[in-house]
């Protein structure tokens, strides 16, 4: 199965940078898409670090051989009528297994991941990178050429950095940006609700300026989203949230620029 017959959009979220929150905005824009009624698949190519399974309280599943030798996805119900298929290294090996894996293996996995797993035909294919610019992103690019990415990034100027060269990844594989999220964007009180910022405000807007790329929005810090993860329950389904309501906003103008993307 080739990349066209897989997806119309496949979409890299990546942040070259850890601990931003890319794993969380992949998982709740793949479930805001489906509950939209688009058809969705997300592959966790994070080998060494694989948390989707987790956020989606998916721990005890694993991955199985189908019909032709193919691998079956993991199939969450999101709706009554769609739903998500997901791979990821955490329905192969053991919770607590590190995977020593040098890139040749990597590649070959997520090679696996594109080319051997039965896949549906989907309107959205959702890819979770890792951290860093390696083989990971690279073997994504060859095999699936995404037509588009977003970079998430926290407001401060390390993250900032590194998204930058998240940005220019994406360039040299000839990836269009569809914008830049930023994360943890301030805190508000619960009780007064005044907002404080933790970084300098405003960064990831300046740097998408500069980039010149779309700003697709702000996720304050929301205890909700940390315990949301925890509990494999997406913050984007309670619907009520500010967070959820801020994502739902992203996820309009992903859809909006994926298929502007397309020409």
């Amino acid at each position: 199965m080739n990349y066209e017959e897989i997806a119309e959009n496949r979409i890299m979220v990546l942040s070259n940078k850890g601990g931003v929150g890319k794993t969380t905005v992949a998982v709740n824009l793949a479930i805001g898409l489906a509950m939209r009624g688009c058809r969705v698949g997300l592959i966790d190519a994070d080998i060494t670090g694989p948390n989707v399974p987790k956020m989606l309280g998916l721990d005890e599943k694993k991955l199985k051989a189908g019909p032709n030798k193919l691998i079956e996805p993991v199939h969450i119900q999101v709706g009554p009528d769609f739903g998500i298929e997901i791979v990821s290294m955490a329905f192969i090996v053991d919770r607590d297994s590190p995977v020593l894996w040098r890139g040749p293996m990597k590649t070959s996995i997520i090679k696996q991941f594109v080319e051997s797993v039965r896949w549906s035909e989907m309107d959205y294919m959702i890819i979770d990178l890792p951290p860093g610019t390696g083989d990971e992103a690279l073997s994504i690019a060859q095999l699936l050429r995404p037509n588009g990415a977003i970079v998430v990034t926290t407001p401060n100027d390390l993250a900032l950095l590194d998204a930058g060269k998240a940005v220019t990844l994406a360039r040299t594989m000839n990836v269009p940006v569809l914008g830049i999220i930023e994360n943890m964007s301030g805190f508000s009180c619960p009780k007064c609700g005044r907002k404080l910022d933790l970084f300098l405000p405003g960064g990831a807007e300046r740097a998408s300026s500069r980039m010149q790329i779309p700003f697709l929005g702000r996720l304050e810090v929301d205890p909700e989203i940390v315990c949301s993860g925890d509990r494999g329950r997406p913050f984007i389904v309670s619907g009520t949230s500010k967070a959820s309501k801020s994502l739902d906003a992203i996820i309009d103008l992903v859809a909006k620029r994926a298929c502007e993307s397309q020409g």
